[in-house]
């Protein structure tokens, strides 16, 4: 499982069980903690998810800020809810990667309307499959 955490949206994303190929899933409207816990527990126990990978919105320079802390302590309380591990992956410039993304499959119209996290998920899932099968 992939996740996009955001100020207002969570996306996230699924692989194949092969664990090749990665794929957006949904996206989960920001209410309150709780509930965005529970929702994605109710995903991770469904789908029978045996990793989850957090994107962690580094700087341009590479440092921690303010957002990252936040994914971090939100990532520490989803962590406290499940077995399942969770290892975070450098999300620098993937919402920009799914949004030229949809811009090259799609009209300027539809992707203008489409909520670009559950694709960014799905290059934060897709890049660490890729790291994986190469080892």
């Amino acid at each position: 499982m992939g996740l996009d955490i955001g100020h207002s949206r969570i996306g996230v994303a699924l692989s194949d069980p092969g664990g090749i190929l990665a794929s957006p899933h949904s996206i989960i409207d920001c209410t309150d903690e709780r509930q965005d816990i529970e929702a994605i527990i109710d995903i991770i126990t469904q789908r029978q998810v045996g990793q989850i990978v957090v994107g962690l919105p580094r700087t341009m320079d590479g440092t921690i800020g303010g957002q990252a802390r936040k994914v971090e302590a939100f990532t520490e309380l989803l962590s406290s809810h499940t077995d399942v591990p969770v290892e975070f992956r450098d999300e620098r410039l993937t919402t920009v990667s799914a949004k030229r993304l949809m811009r090259e499959v799609g009209s300027r119209k539809a992707a203008k309307k489409t909520r670009y996290d559950a694709i960014a998920a799905a290059i934060i899932l897709q890049s660490y499959l890729d790291e994986r099968h190469q080892i």
